[in-house]
Parts: C-alpha cells; structure tokens; sequence
C-alpha cells in the first residue's frame, strides 16, 4: 500500500488506480482516509505532469481526462495540496494544455477551491 502512490505518478495506470479505489472504499470510515487522499493527490498531480511532459501533443487525451477528473474530485475533498506538487501541474499543464478544455475547467476549479479565504495557499 505504500508503494502505491509511487507507482500511480506514472503513465497509463489503471490497474493501479483500481487497486487504489478499492483501498480507498476500504478505508472509507477510518481516520487513515484522509491521509491516504493527499497522498492520491499528489500522485494524480504528478501523474499528470509526467503525462504532459511526455505526451506533448495530447495523444493520450482519454487517460488525461480520466486523471484530471479524478484530480478535481480528490481536490472537492482534501482542499489542500503540496505547493511544489501544485506549482508544477500549473506550469506544465498552461505550457503544453493551455487549449484544452477539460484542463482549464478543473484548474478553474482548483483555484476556486484552493484560493478560498480559509485555504492553507491563500496565506
């Protein structure tokens, strides 16, 4: 289960997200939840900057999607990230998305979210 989220960072991993749906399900009503959200979101976060870095022509549009979704709605409910992890999503995705919608929609979303007053980025 602590390799898990090292293996999620990288490309085309779907199996390994089954595997952390599942885990999370399990830790539903558990006070490890919480904790193991953050680190889901940090490996969405970087899954998608190695995606991008990679794939600089969108080829992968479908795999995209599916993290960015996932990315927002582990945003909705952790509301809090790693600024390095933040800051590198931001860059490489405006470098190589900046025309995708589903890109723009979710980091709209995210700022909302991350920005609010009581946020920890907005100090």
């Amino acid at each position: 289960m602590d390799q898990l989220p090292a293996a999620l960072e990288r490309a085309g991993n779907e199996q390994s997200w089954a595997v952390a749906d599942a885990i999370s399900r399990v830790l539903k009503n558990s006070e490890e939840l919480h904790s193991w959200r953050r680190h889901l979101l940090s490996a969405c976060m970087k899954g998608l900057v190695a995606v991008y870095s990679t794939s600089k022509d969108e080829s992968k549009q479908e795999e995209e999607r599916s993290m960015l979704l996932r990315l927002e709605e582990l945003l909705c409910v952790v509301e809090e990230v790693d600024p390095d992890d933040w800051c590198s999503l931001v860059k490489t995705g405006l470098k190589y998305r900046y025309r995708d919608e589903t890109f723009l929609k979710v980091l709209n979303v995210a700022i909302q979210l991350l920005y609010k007053e009581e946020s920890s980025l907005s100090q």
